[in-house]
Parts: structure tokens; sequence; C-alpha cells
């Protein structure tokens, strides 16, 4: 347990920072599953409806600083590449 009242003060602001960006982490993971559902049922137009209310939560936990800038590419990039296939 630290002495210094700014590390006392790090410590209170780090925990704060931790319950926000696991909420944050859990909610893209949850759009990120309703796509992956709907790709295992093979229902497309579900998926691509969960795709296009996951690409813009994905792209907001880059710019909050969850996931990195090429993670949040890839990860769009890799579920919109299996959504079309759907299709075919």
């Amino acid at each position: 347990m630290p002495n210094i009242a700014s590390s006392k003060k790090r410590v209170r602001t780090t925990a704060k920072r931790t319950v926000i960006n696991t909420a944050r982490k859990t909610r893209v993971r949850g759009f990120i599953r309703k796509v992956e559902e709907a790709l295992a049922k093979g229902d497309k137009v579900a998926a691509q409806a969960a795709l296009k209310s996951a690409e813009p939560e994905i792209m907001r936990g880059v710019s909050k600083g969850i996931l990195h800038k090429n993670t949040g590419a890839r990860k769009v990039s890799r579920l919109s590449k299996r959504v079309s296939k759907l299709g075919k």
C-alpha cells in the first residue's frame, strides 16, 4: 500500500479506470459474439445487421484505447469477410 498522496490517488484512479475498461471490453466482445452466433446459424441477414452494429462498437473501443488500431481493423475485416462469404 502506498504512502505518498499521489500514489494513493493513482491506486484509486486505476481502480476506477479498470472497472470502466473492463465494461468496455465486455461490451465489444458481446457485439462480436452476436456476429459469431449469426454466422454459426448461417443467417446472413442477422449477421449483416449484427456486423453493422458491431463495427462502430469495435472502433469505439479502438478510440478509447482498449483495442489497438490494427487489432480493431483486423477484427472488422475478418468478420466482414466471413459475413460476405456466407451468401455464396
